[in-house]
């Protein structure tokens, strides 16, 4: 059977349109004949991110961009990424987009340290990063990166003084340095009392010394004196020191002991000196004596001649003695029995 040549020129038309599609799909990032590992990814600003855009693992890239969707509101935009290559993403790593000035945006992805791994169609997890001029910086020359930075610092700090020192602060250093005004004026008014005090001829301090010069000059025309005093002194310690203090003060224990017992028998009903004290029999017996005393005391005052007679004149009295005593003081009142 004889082909024509239409059906072979449409059968090559055929195949090379098919190698185009299969071709530009793959530059894309589409493949059909392979297995496909598919991870999806929420961003809010996808920094000039485009279909086909490859990604990366520590450098070396396992995929590419598939897809790039968003809704009409445009606030989270969803990437879809191929993974061409069999790789273990654990759960806890993030895809960062990189843009790059020189060259296409691409995914970089940063491994975690977990156990567990993301499986077909999961979400990966995102970071926010630097822009494409920050990016920019940081390659051509980080030094103006870190100027940057400075800069913004030193902004922050100059907002911040500015809002420290409004008008009541710029008040109150106007009062402070006034009153450091003051006090240099009192410095010198002090310093100048001072010089007064320090000065040779007529000065609080000189004076001062010159007594301290007489007291000391006294010290040294009396270094005789001073001598024998502490020579006697020296002596008397050593008198002191040759006193046998410690039989003394044995002797003195030993009496105050003695004394100790002879108290304590005076406490007691034993001994002459104990039985006065503490026996009221004699007591009793001094008290009744005092009693009978006094009773012949006022009957010879009251019956003279019961115990005088004359007998020129009269007769002796024979009247009935006095049985109760005359209560003549009250300063030695009598005791009844």
């Amino acid at each position: 059977m004889k082909i024509s040549n239409e059906t072979k020129i449409g059968v090559l038309t055929v195949i090379a349109l098919t190698i185009l599609v299969l071709g530009f799909n793959f530059l894309k990032g589409k493949t059909f004949f392979s297995n496909k590992h598919q991870l999806f990814a929420k961003y809010t600003n996808v920094q000039g991110l485009l279909k086909s855009n490859p990604v990366f693992i520590n450098g070396m890239q396992v995929g590419s961009v598939y897809d790039i969707q968003s809704d009409k509101n445009m606030k989270e935009i969803l990437v879809t990424i191929n993974l061409t290559k069999e790789v273990n993403i654990p759960t806890n790593s993030a895809a960062l987009i990189k843009p790059n000035p020189l060259s296409t945006t691409s995914i970089d992805i940063k491994l975690g340290d977990a156990n567990t791994y993301l499986k077909k169609v999961d979400t990966i997890l995102t970071q926010p990063s630097d822009g494409i001029f920050d990016a920019a910086l940081g390659r051509i020359d980080p030094v103006l990166s870190q100027v940057k930075g400075a800069v913004k610092s030193l902004d922050s700090v100059l907002m911040n003084v500015n809002s420290v020192i409004d008008a009541n602060a710029k008040n109150n250093i106007q009062a402070m340095l006034t009153n450091l005004n003051k006090t240099t004026a009192s410095l010198t008014v002090s310093s100048a009392s001072l010089q007064t005090l320090l000065n040779t001829q007529t000065g609080a301090l000189a004076k001062s010394l010159n007594n301290v010069s007489s007291f000391t000059g006294n010290l040294a025309n009396n270094n005789d004196k001073l001598t024998a005093v502490m020579t006697n002194l020296d002596k008397t310690t050593e008198n002191f020191s040759k006193l046998d203090i410690e039989k003394t003060l044995t002797n003195l224990n030993n009496t105050i002991n003695e004394l100790k017992g002879t108290i304590g028998k005076l406490n007691t009903n034993t001994g002459t000196a104990g039985l006065l004290l503490n026996d009221t029999k004699l007591y009793n017996n001094l008290t009744a004596t005092s009693n009978k005393l006094n009773l012949l005391l006022d009957d010879v005052k009251t019956n003279p001649k019961r115990y005088i007679s004359f007998s020129v004149f009269g007769k002796k009295n024979k009247g009935t003695p006095l049985m109760v005593p005359l209560p003549d003081t009250i300063n030695a009142p009598y005791i009844k029995q």
